[in-house]
């Protein structure tokens, strides 16, 4: 069989399986990998030449590491260095010191090899860890990133631990490389690749793009990958970790944008196939003789390597849910392993009775890596959560002016404007992931319930000026409200509401200053957007505030009736049609009279008072950004 007819059926059944899969809740990666299996030559055979199409495949994972580094800026890099090397050395070393002790014990191997199957087990599956991850959208999450600096560094490791092969098989006169001049080799070529991309790479790029062609910049982009990749493999390291360094030296590129976006569907196209062809070399056979020794190799490779990662990440003093899910992340073996076990027997550090069973535990790893990641997210987790509440922060009594509740995107830029003004304030949040973050860069936030009147009280409410309320909950939200305008009627109160509803609701509660979410950034952009397409700035911000003054009109409209849906929706329908009338006469909209707006005070979305339009600019938050602009003139 051709390989372009065994690529055309792997397609084929990939797009099968792999939505049926995710309609009955399997991962994507899982799709994959039981795709494989299904049709690899241990179960239908359609596909008898995994290893040809391997080749190919794994320019997936080299695509897949080359836009991460494009991702990564030198100086992200650089902020990320604790968290890669000191946590990263950690747990290679110290899961490759446990599972090499493991198999020294248990299989009763030769030091040389407890060592390399050891730390070869010790490597997780960049590919797989971060498709999971990105599928999940958990990427951002504080054990995404910590995850995928643990990887990184686990990309670099994998280069001493190919040089140092060489050696342990250098004893025995079997070496085929010296793994000193191997490593010098190493340094040599990733300096010559910075001096490359310093001054050769971008130069080269600009030169393409000034052709006009637009297709070149895609054939430039994987025309430089695939020459680094084939310069590593010359030398016999990290290809994944040589595409890696290749877009890290082009993040700072003004061609970033249009590489990512070119070689984007190659890298999830070809990841599809990597993971398809590591379940067709699966040798199912082993697993039915040796059923025990696989299975039980597998589960025990996850516990190990779950164990030793919670353990770091609770000494590097992550809270427990998140010192779990990176002990799931990482529980399995990984692509590298295959590598550096090749490499171990062809070397003759490793025979082939050993190397095979080891290279099935590690497929049998990845296959479970899904089933552990959903058992601790939505099972371990929330039991412990759930049996071990965690107890509210005892605020101390420093009567500030200012209390925030919520520091969400809204909490947080207001508590940077009173900070940058040296304004003391209270912050009060019951996000336990975002009171971690906050206080682990020395961030002041206290866990607790603002719908609690007691907390309230120990937060000195009774001395505060201003209560900024800018928590989720609609609900909690309204509760809140009603509680300080009863206890507290002289308290001012600033509250974020999440949409027109919920304003409704505070109004009839008699909220004065109340801010609607997106609102006055979606009045600037569209501020933007007219002046953009032709119109000149007077006009767009007459018709900007054209829009603003009707819309706070119709919501004073609707404060009467917004229970009723259907009265709501007629007054949507006469307001756009008045408002679009209005839009097309110039003469009406500019002779509109603006004093028929004077009694609906308070109905500004920045909490003054209306003014007629030479005043707007005094007394209203500008959402144009011409003063910014004015100002930047100037200067």
């Amino acid at each position: 069989m051709s390989l372009l007819l065994q690529i055309t059926l792997f397609l084929g059944a990939a797009l099968i399986f792999v939505p049926l899969g995710k309609k009955l809740g399997i991962a994507t990666v899982l799709g994959y990998l039981f795709t494989g299996i299904l049709l690899g030559p241990n179960v239908l055979n359609i596909a008898n030449d995994p290893e040809s199409i391997m080749e190919l495949a794994e320019f997936g994972v080299i695509l897949l590491m080359f836009l991460i580094g494009l991702e990564l800026r030198p100086q992200r890099l650089w902020e990320m260095r604790q968290s890669i090397f000191i946590t990263g050395t950690l747990q290679v070393v110290a899961t490759g010191l446990v599972l090499m002790g493991t198999v020294f014990l248990l299989f009763q191997q030769s030091l040389s090899a407890s060592f390399v199957i050891g730390f070869a087990l010790a490597l997780s599956s960049t590919a797989f860890v971060l498709q999971l991850l990105n599928e999940k959208q958990q990427l951002n999450t504080t054990y995404g990133q910590q995850a995928f600096s643990i990887l990184l560094f686990q990309d670099i490791a994998a280069i001493p631990l190919l040089a140092v092969i060489p050696m342990l098989a250098g004893a025995n006169g079997n070496s085929t490389h010296h793994g000193i001049a191997y490593f010098a080799l190493i340094i040599a070529a990733f300096s010559g690749l910075f001096l490359f991309s310093r001054y050769i790479m971008r130069p080269f790029f600009r030169f393409v793009a000034k052709s006009g062609a637009t297709e070149l910049i895609t054939a430039a982009g994987l025309f430089i990958v695939l020459g680094v990749v084939l310069l590593m493999d010359t030398i016999g390291i990290s290809t994944t970790l040589g595409a890696f360094l290749t877009g890290v030296l082009l993040a700072d590129s003004e061609f970033r944008h249009e590489l990512e976006a070119s070689v984007a569907p190659f890298k999830g196209l070809l990841l599809g196939l990597f993971f398809m062809t590591v379940g067709m070399t699966t040798e199912i056979s082993l697993l039915v003789e040796h059923p025990l020794l696989i299975i039980g190799g597998a589960a025990l490779l996850i516990l190990i390597k779950a164990i030793v990662m919670t353990g770091i990440a609770r000494y590097k003093k992550y809270n427990w849910n998140t010192s779990l899910m990176i002990g799931a992340c990482l529980a399995q073996g990984g692509e590298f392993a295959f590598v550096v076990l090749n490499v171990a027997r062809s070397e003759k550090v490793l025979t082939t009775a050993i190397t095979e069973p080891a290279i099935l535990i590690v497929t049998i790893s990845m296959v479970l890596t899904p089933i552990v990641f959903w058992l601790v997210s939505d099972k371990i987790v929330p039991y412990l959560n759930k049996n071990n509440t965690p107890k509210y922060d005892e605020i101390p009594n420093s009567h500030p002016l200012m209390i925030i509740a919520g520091f969400g995107r809204v909490g947080q830029i207001v508590a940077r404007l009173a900070h940058m003004q040296h304004f003391p304030f209270t912050a009060i949040d019951n996000n336990l992931q975002r009171i971690d973050f906050v206080r682990r860069y020395s961030g002041t936030l206290y866990y607790g319930d603002v719908t609690q009147p007691d907390l309230l009280r120990s937060a000195g409410i009774e001395h505060a000026k201003v209560f900024v309320l800018a928590i989720d909950d609609v609900e909690d939200s309204i509760n809140v409200v009603r509680h300080i305008s009863l206890n507290y009627p002289n308290l001012t109160l600033l509250v974020r509401a999440r949409d027109r509803y919920h304003m409704h609701l505070l109004r009839d509660l008699g909220v004065k200053h109340i801010w609607r979410e997106t609102y006055l950034t979606s009045l600037g952009m569209g501020y933007r957007a007219l002046c953009e397409l032709g119109i000149s700035k007077e006009a767009a911000y007459d018709s900007v505030e054209l829009f603003r003054n009707y819309d706070e009109e119709l919501l004073s409209r609707q404060q009467r009736i917004y229970t009723d849906e259907q009265k709501v929706f007629e007054s949507y329908r006469d307001f756009l049609s008045e408002l679009e009338h209005l839009f097309e006469s110039d003469a009406q909209a500019s002779q509109l009279d603006h004093e028929k707006f004077e009694d609906n005070i308070d109905l500004d979305e920045s909490g003054l008072e209306r003014k007629p339009p030479e005043h707007y600019q005094k007394d209203r938050i500008d959402v144009t950004r011409e003063t910014e602009e004015k100002r930047n003139n100037l200067n």
